[in-house]
Formats: structure tokens, C-alpha cells, sequence
């Protein structure tokens, strides 16, 4: 029998939270001397070289220094860059370049995923357990709110005045966080303060998922996703209104365990959805899924029905695109970049 992602609810300890802040395991084996640059894009080869030296500006201030007379040195400010660019040009590429080049302790997690562990640990025990890492990588910056901004803002004042380096990605420049999502003007003492710890890096190009790919495929008879989900081993099968309310019940933290495992997702019967919030929980999901390169099959609606054209007229507009743009990727192939 094909077991169902609604019947799954994750159990994570809140000391395993910031340990599984690791980059994708698709991004294993990326380098800096595997990202190759696109010579009509020179904005990416500047980027690789700025971020190889922020690595290393990283390691070396993180190597090993004897205090004047046997004292504990001077705690050294930490760094920022920030990899400003659209969809697809290989920002996290170059953000897990860094991460490998960097020393431990070092944390990687989506901006979702670290504001959502210092909501499960408590801002003052993310502190504690950030404060000692060489560097913390936050992939897919974004401000929704101005509860993210005050606590983001927060948390980096705190843990670069540590001596954690900072690196992060987003398509949104620093000073624009936050924009058409809330009154930012009201907070921009506090985005200001947050862009004033990063220099900005523009990283220009295509969106390498729909380089020369050929359409998405139409959707699959129920009968169809049925078979095809029986004929592959560890696949999943859900209805997709079911599928939304159990996620509606889990913390956004567990949907990386949610999905630990599963060879392949098929949800029938998806449809637009009428709920902005669900619909927020469903690109963090998808964000899982692309990470861990798991394809994605199903019946009903295409995929990029799934977000109404007034959502992705919203403040959320990026967010809504990026998931398209991942579900149509992993609606293509067995695995992601196969």
C-alpha cells in the first residue's frame, strides 16, 4: 500500500534543530570551481571571486590567535556579503560554496527555516547556540512581517557582534526588504541596520531551470498518478486538500523530516488554492522537496494553477514564482538536474 504524507507528523527535539542546518544534500559536492561563470554574465564570475575571498576572510579570522600575555583575543566583528539576483543563477550555489570553505561550527538554513528553529528554541537559546559558528548562511532572504524584521535584525546584531560572518542570498536588494508585504517604512530603521552588515553582490542571468527544458507535462489521470505511485518504491501519494490540512498542522520546521525518505511525491486532485497562508506552507514544502531533489507527479490542475494570479500579484509575488518555478522542475525529471 502507498503510504501518504498526511499520515506523517515529525517528531524533531529542539537540540537537533540548529545540528540539521546543512545545506541540501544536492549541494554536496558544489565548489567554487564548479560554478562556471556564463561569459555574456560577468556580474557571476565577480561573484565567484568575491565570495571565495569572503571565505576565506571567514577562515582566517577564525584561525587560532594568542592573546597579548596568554589573554583571550579580541572577539573580531563579523562580515556579511549578500548575493542580490533572480531565480535560477546559481546564488545558492556560490552561499553553499562558502559554506564548505568555511570552518565549524557553521549553520545553513533558508531564512524560513532559521526564523522558524529561533521560534522553536527561543531567541536567547539561537543566541547560544549561533554565537560560536564561523559563519551562518541564509539562503532566500526575505522580511514578510514586521515580527521577522525586529527579530531578524535582532539575531544578526547579536551574533555579528559574536564574530559570526554572515552570508545570505535573496532576489530582493537588502534596503528593499520587506516591500509591498508591509509598511516597511514603518521599520526601516531596522532594515537599514540589517543592509548595513552586508556588502551587496548583483549575480545576473537566466533562470538555469528553464534553460532549454521543454514544457511542463500536463497533469495525470487519477488512475495514472494511482499506478505510477504503486510502481516506485517509497513514493508517496496524497490528495491534495488533505494534503494542505495536515500541513496547516505542523510546524514548518518538520516539513524537512516530513519528506526524509520519500522517492517521490504524487498528489491528486491539485487545484488553485484559496487560502494565502496554506499557500505559504505550500512553497516552504516545495522548497523541501526541490532540496532534497524529490519529483513531483500529479492529476487535476498543472502545477502553476496551483497560486492564483491575485497572489502572485501580492507581496508575496517572489515566493510564489520560486515554488512554480521548483514544482515545474521536479515535475520534469526523476531528479532535479537529471
Amino acid at each position: 500500500m502507498v503510504s501518504r504524507l498526511a499520515d506523517v507528523t515529525p517528531v524533531i527535539p529542539a537540540d537537533q534543530l540548529v545540528a540539521q542546518m546543512v545545506p541540501p544534500s544536492m549541494f554536496d559536492d558544489v565548489s567554487f570551481d564548479s560554478y562556471i561563470p556564463d561569459p555574456a554574465q560577468p556580474s557571476q564570475a565577480a561573484a565567484v571571486k568575491t565570495c571565495r575571498e569572503f571565505a576565506e576572510t571567514v577562515s582566517a579570522r577564525r584561525a587560532p590567535k594568542k592573546g597579548l600575555f596568554g589573554r583571550r583575543p579580541k572577539v573580531v566583528q563579523g562580515t556579511g556579503v549578500y548575493l542580490d539576483g533572480g531565480f535560477g543563477v546559481g546564488k545558492t550555489h556560490l552561499l553553499t560554496s562558502i559554506y564548505h570553505n568555511c570552518p565549524e561550527p557553521k549553520a545553513f538554513g533558508t531564512f524560513v527555516e532559521l526564523t522558524h528553529v529561533v521560534g522553536a528554541l527561543g531567541f536567547n537559546r539561537a543566541v547560544e547556540e549561533l554565537s560560536g559558528h564561523s559563519v551562518l548562511c541564509i539562503d532566500e532572504f526575505e522580511l514578510d512581517d514586521p515580527g521577522d524584521t525586529m527579530l531578524v535584525s535582532r539575531l544578526l546584531a547579536e551574533l555579528t557582534t559574536a564574530g559570526v560572518s554572515v552570508a545570505a542570498t535573496s532576489n530582493t536588494l537588502p534596503e528593499q526588504l520587506g516591500e509591498g508585504r508591509f509598511a516597511a517604512k514603518d521599520f526601516m530603521r531596522e532594515i537599514r541596520k540589517m543592509s548595513g552588515i552586508f556588502d551587496s553582490i548583483r549575480v545576473d542571468g537566466p533562470d538555469y531551470r528553464h534553460r532549454n527544458l521543454p514544457p511542463a507535462p500536463d497533469p495525470m489521470t487519477d488512475e495514472e498518478l494511482a499506478a505510477d505511485a504503486a510502481a516506485v518504491p517509497g513514493a508517496t501519494l496524497d490528495d491534495f486538500d488533505e494534503l494542505c490540512q495536515h500541513l496547516s498542522t505542523l510546524h514548518p520546521s518538520k516539513y524537512n523530516r516530513l519528506v526524509d525518505g520519500v522517492t517521490r511525491v504524487c498528489l491528486s486532485g491539485v487545484k488553485p488554492l484559496p487560502d494565502q497562508s496554506i499557500a505559504l506552507r505550500l512553497v516552504v514544502l516545495a522548497d523541501r522537496l526541490y532540496d532534497a531533489g524529490i519529483p513531483v507527479r500529479n492529476s487535476g490542475d498543472k502545477l502553476d494553477a496551483i497560486f492564483t494570479e491575485e497572489m502572485v500579484a501580492g507581496g508575496y509575488r517572489k515566493k510564489y514564482l520560486r515554488a512554480t518555478s521548483r514544482l515545474l522542475a521536479l515535475s520534469r525529471f526523476d531528479k532535479v538536474g537529471g
